[in-house]
């Protein structure tokens, strides 16, 4: 689903790895880096990641197709986010949510 909603063009200062923890009945981790304009998702953890994200399933599908967004989503606590704001923004920008 990433890779498909990814736009490099986008992303040409984007250096960055992220976790990504999803919770629900599939709960899954998952290990995302993108740099030089290319994502990469697998399944895993990242020991120290530059961002995390913490949310349920069903809000993940929901940011990824447009019904809410990542800023509505953080402000009414339904995904939990640590890092630098700055450059979670610009993932929004390369399409990432």
């Amino acid at each position: 689903m990433l890779p498909n909603r990814f736009k490099p063009e986008k992303a040409k200062d984007i250096q960055v790895t992220v976790q990504l923890n999803l919770t629900g009945n599939n709960s899954t981790d998952w290990a995302i880096t993108i740099r030089d304009q290319k994502i990469h998702a697998v399944q895993g953890i990242i020991v120290e990641p530059m961002l995390t994200f913490k949310t349920s399933e069903n809000v993940f599908l929901e940011l990824v197709n447009g019904k809410i967004s990542i800023e509505n989503a953080f402000f009414s606590g339904k995904v939990n986010f640590k890092g630098d704001i700055a450059t979670a923004l610009k993932l929004k920008t390369a399409g990432f949510l």
